[in-house]
């Protein structure tokens, strides 16, 4: 019963693996930027981790240190472990006048930490399609928006934020990105549909723990009638 045993406890480990996919998915279905996992298995039936890198819904808030990234792109952002990267363009200033994301990090500019001094953002700060950042009239920086020509790389670093596991130098610029000001993209989840799959993923875990129990009790009942004399 071994070989008959094994199928049943690898599919009901692969439903778990997307059951966990689907919960983290809907636990996040309200952090801004945020993209969906879904899970696939290779061959040798290794669980693989993919990101779902569909537009989500934009939505305007009005706040002047809000942005948006319609298309292909992430924001750059500084940390002591190194650049990481986001969609989650909710940000501030810190007391020092520098653009942070919301664990206080410095938001990358192409000529670097981006640094905003004006004592009325609201009025004298404005942000074209190429994240030009014009304060007052004058343009200070530029966000700098970037993307990788192999995204899968990219991994969950906590925080709402990506790490890439290649080479820096993969960066390449997000030509088609287009910046949205005084906005904020929505997760790209969509409740109904990852409800649906989490009740199904459920009913299949269930059906493969009924087989375990149901191969147990046959293998306990040989067990227990081996040498018993009739």
């Amino acid at each position: 019963m071994i070989l008959e045993m094994t199928r049943p406890v690898q599919g009901g480990l692969r439903q778990e693996r997307k059951l966990e996919a689907v919960s983290n998915n809907l636990a996040n279905v309200d952090t801004t930027g945020f993209k969906k996992d879904t899970v696939s298995f290779d061959a040798t039936f290794r669980a693989q981790m993919n990101k779902d890198f569909s537009q989500g819904t934009l939505l305007t808030t009005g706040n002047p240190l809000d942005f948006a990234l319609s298309g292909e792109g992430f924001f750059k952002i500084e940390t002591p472990e190194g650049i990481r990267y986001t969609r989650n363009g909710n940000f501030s200033l810190d007391a020092t006048g520098i653009l942070v994301d919301q664990k206080g990090n410095p938001v990358m500019g192409q000529g670097g930490a981006i640094a905003i001094d004006s004592e009325n953002i609201e009025q004298a700060i404005s942000v074209n399609e190429n994240g030009e950042i014009n304060l007052s009239g004058e343009i200070i920086d530029t966000l700098d928006i970037v993307t990788f020509m192999e995204r899968n790389k990219l991994e969950r670093d906590g925080g709402n934020l990506l790490s890439y596991r290649g080479e820096t130098t993969d960066e390449i610029q997000a030509g088609q990105a287009v910046v949205k000001h005084k906005a904020l993209e929505k997760s790209n989840i969509k409740i109904v549909e990852e409800m649906a799959r989490m009740i199904d993923y459920h009913r299949m875990f269930e059906t493969f723990t009924k087989s375990m129990m149901t191969f147990d009790e046959i293998d306990a009942k040989a067990i227990n009638d081996v040498g018993t004399l009739r």
